[in-house]
């Protein structure tokens, strides 16, 4: 009766092994779906009372061949008040090939920046939705800025990176689709943390309204 079990056992083992590979290899032939999308230098150069100040800005070639983004913008908006603020949107179409996000907990230490007080936000939109973002108080030499940032793709805002990867391998199986993005805000502290956490969240909440045409859901 004990070997009928181990028997029994090692032939649904085989099973399920073989129908894996078979679906993998499947999709691995099949390839990623393409999904439509705007480039991201048409992101909204308004957002709510937030106006774009100056020219997008262009990482140089070396950091551009490092992040390895299929598309991004980086641009100030300011707000009417006089508060300005980053925005920072990069967009991989495909992560299967080992390009993917760089979380901003390994690039600016890099930089040379110190990052304390991590939390999350809740971002909320127009429309009612909201989630949950990362918030950190990064500083460098004099300049001390609130930092958001939270991972963007196939319909779904996460600030967990390892809960973003779960989903992306769930997704390119099932949906045969590993393209997301990483969006990030960051506002200059000023005279008040406050006023600056408050800013930021209200930009990050911005953006997001507008991100579905750009990073697709």
């Amino acid at each position: 009766m004990l070997n009928r079990s181990k028997t029994g056992n090692y032939w649904i083992l085989l099973t399920v092994l073989v129908a894996a590979g078979i679906f993998v290899n499947f999709f691995e032939n099949t390839g990623e779906a393409e999904v439509p999308r705007k480039n991201l230098s048409e992101f909204p150069r308004q957002l709510g009372e937030w106006q774009q100040n100056g020219t997008d800005e262009r990482f140089n070639a070396e950091t551009e061949n490092v992040l390895r983004a299929s598309d991004y913008v980086m641009r100030n908006y300011t707000a009417p008040a006089g508060r300005r603020s980053n925005l920072y949107i990069g967009y991989y179409s495909s992560q299967k090939t080992g390009a993917t996000y760089h979380s901003p907990l390994n690039c600016l230490p890099g930089s040379g920046w110190t990052m304390s007080e991590p939390k999350t936000a809740e971002i909320k939109t127009a429309d009612g939705k909201s989630f949950q973002a990362n918030v950190y108080l990064i500083e460098s030499d004099k300049h001390k800025e609130i930092l958001i940032y939270w991972y963007q793709g196939r319909g779904r805002a996460v600030a967990n990176e390892f809960q973003d990867k779960f989903y992306t391998v769930w997704d390119s199986l099932w949906l045969r689709r590993s393209d997301g993005a990483m969006v990030r805000v960051m506002t200059p502290v000023g005279d008040s943390e406050e006023k600056a956490m408050a800013a930021a969240v209200d930009l990050a909440g911005k953006a997001a309204e507008s991100i579905s045409e750009y990073v697709p859901n």
